[in-house]
C-alpha cells in the first residue's frame, strides 16, 4: 500500500536531527511505526510474536544488542522492555551523534525501577495523532493556519463538503486504514474495531490492572455525551452509577480515565490564561476530549444517519474533529491549543498559541447564520476583554465552518473558514 504523506513526517525529519533519539507517542492504529519506518535505518519489531519472548530475553541479559543495525534505528512496541530506555540513553551518550534511534509505542509504560533516568539531553518527544482532514484529501487546504498569524487582508478557498459528509468524516475518523480503504463500510467499522480493543483489553496494558469491559463501556460512553465540556469525575461518576447496579466511587473513575489517557484515547484541552482587563475569574478545568472523534461516536454506538437526526450530539463531535484538526496544524507550527471559560459563562472553543507569543481565537460551529452570529459575538467579547497592553491583539479570530461553500474575511475582520479548506 502507498505510504500518505503525513504532517508528521517532517516534524519527525527535525527532531531526529536535534537528538540521539525520538520517542514517537500516540494512539494505536494512528500509524506511528509506518510513518517512522519512512526513515528509519533498520527496524526492531519488539512485539513481533515469533520473536517476542527472544526480544525480551535479550532485553534482560544484553539490551545492547537490540541496538545494533543501521541508524536510525526504529524499536517498535520498545515499552514492554522498558530496560531499553536507559539502554538507549546510554547508547546515545557513547555515540556522542544525532538521529541514533526512533521508539515508538501506543502506551505510556508502567512506572519501573527498570527506567532511571529521565532521558533529558538523549531525547526529544512527539506526540503522533490520527489523519487530519488536509491529510486524508478532504481539505483543499487553500487557507493555511500559518498564515493566519500574519492577518491576511484577504483569504479565499471553497469547500464541497456536505453534512453528509462530515458526518462520514467524523464517523470514520483519522485512522490511516480506514482513510486508504476503498469500502466505506470497512472504513467505518475501524472505530468500531478499536472501540472494541480499548474496552476488552488495550486499558488493562496502561497500568496491568485488569478493568470490569462494562464499566469501561459506560465510562466511555458518559465521555462521549460530554465531549468538549470541563465536566468533573464527580458528574462521570454519577452518570456510570445511574447505568450500574453496583458502586463505583470517584478515584475508581479518575484511574479508569487516566488509563485511558496513557494509551491516548483520551486527550483533554488545558485552559487558557490570558492577562485580562476585567476581574473575571477564569475556569482551570480541562475540557473532555477523545484523540478521535469517531472514538465517540463508536462509544455512543452511533453512525452517520443517527447524526444527521441529531444535529445538537453532531455539533459536539464535529467540534472534536475540528479539535483533533487544529492539534495537528498546530504542532507543525510550534503551537498548542487550549480553551477559554470564565466565571462571567464567556466562552472560547479554541485558542492556538504560539511560542513566540502571537495568538488566534477561534470558535468552532457546525454552520448556519445563527451559530455564526454567536461565534462572532463571542469572539469579540473575548477580544474586548483581553489586557492588548499586555498580550498584544488576537493575530485573528476565526470561525470554523463545516457546512459551507467558502472562506473569507469579513468586514470586521473575522475569518470565516470551512474546515474542508484548512491546512497546517
Amino acid at each position: 500500500m502507498e505510504y500518505r504523506k503525513r504532517i508528521v513526517d517532517t516534524i519527525l525529519e527535525d527532531k531526529i536531527q536535534t537528538k540521539g533519539a525520538v520517542l514517537i507517542e500516540g494512539p494505536k492504529w494512528c500509524g506511528k511505526t509506518t510513518t517512522a519506518k519512512q526513515i528509519a535505518g533498520s527496524v526492531l519489531k519488539m512485539d513481533e510474536p515469533a520473536k517476542r519472548n527472544s526480544n525480551m530475553e535479550m532485553a534482560e541479559v544484553d539490551s545492547s544488542k537490540l541496538l545494533e543495525g543501521k541508524t536510525p534505528r526504529l524499536i517498535d512496541e520498545w515499552q514492554i522492555a522498558p530496560k531499553l530506555w536507559d539502554a538507549v540513553r546510554y547508547e546515545v551518550d557513547e555515540r556522542g551523534d544525532f538521529g541514533q534511534f526512533i521508539l515508538t509505542g501506543s502506551a505510556v509504560p508502567v512506572e519501573s525501577d527498570e527506567i532511571t533516568h529521565s532521558g533529558t539531553g538523549r531525547f526529544t518527544w512527539l506526540k503522533m495523532r490520527t489523519m487530519s482532514l488536509f491529510e486524508s484529501g478532504d481539505s483543499t487546504g487553500e487557507v493555511s493556519l500559518q498564515e493566519l498569524f500574519n492577518t491576511p487582508d484577504r483569504i479565499g478557498g471553497s469547500s464541497s463538503n456536505t453534512i453528509d459528509d462530515l458526518s462520514f468524516f467524523i464517523c470514520r475518523g483519522g485512522w490511516p486504514l480506514a482513510v486508504t480503504v476503498k469500502s466505506q463500510k470497512a472504513a467505518l467499522a475501524q472505530a468500531y474495531d478499536y472501540y472494541d480493543g480499548v474496552v476488552r483489553s488495550d486499558i488493562n496494558r496502561a497500568d496491568a490492572v485488569n478493568k470490569n469491559p462494562e464499566r469501561v463501556s459506560k465510562l466511555m460512553r458518559s465521555l462521549a455525551r460530554h465531549q468538549g465540556q470541563q465536566v468533573a469525575t464527580t458528574v462521570i461518576r454519577d452518570d456510570i452509577k445511574n447505568n450500574d447496579s453496583g458502586s463505583i466511587n470517584e478515584d475508581t473513575v479518575l484511574s479508569y480515565i487516566n488509563a485511558l489517557k496513557k494509551i491516548f484515547v483520551v486527550e483533554d484541552m488545558p485552559a487558557w490564561n490570558p492577562n485580562l482587563r476585567s476581574r473575571s475569574a477564569i475556569r482551570s478545568s480541562d475540557t473532555r476530549y477523545f484523540g478521535d472523534p469517531s472514538i465517540a461516536a463508536a462509544a455512543l454506538g452511533i453512525g452517520q444517519g443517527d447524526l444527521i437526526n441529531d444535529l445538537e450530539t453532531m455539533g459536539l463531535l464535529f467540534e472534536a474533529m475540528c479539535v483533533r484538526d487544529l492539534r495537528v496544524y498546530a504542532d507543525s507550527i510550534n503551537a498548542d491549543v487550549y480553551h477559554y471559560r470564565d466565571s462571567s459563562g464567556l466562552e472560547c472553543d479554541t485558542v492556538i498559541h504560539l511560542r513566540n507569543g502571537k495568538y488566534g481565537l477561534a470558535e468552532i460551529k457546525l454552520g448556519g447564520d445563527r451559530l455564526i452570529g454567536e461565534g462572532t459575538r463571542n469572539l469579540n467579547k473575548l477580544r474586548d476583554k483581553i489586557d492588548t497592553q499586555k498580550m498584544g491583539e488576537p493575530a485573528f479570530m476565526m470561525i470554523l465552518v463545516g457546512v459551507g461553500d467558502y472562506a473569507y474575511r469579513r468586514q470586521d475582520g473575522i475569518y470565516i473558514v470551512p474546515i474542508g479548506c484548512l491546512k497546517n
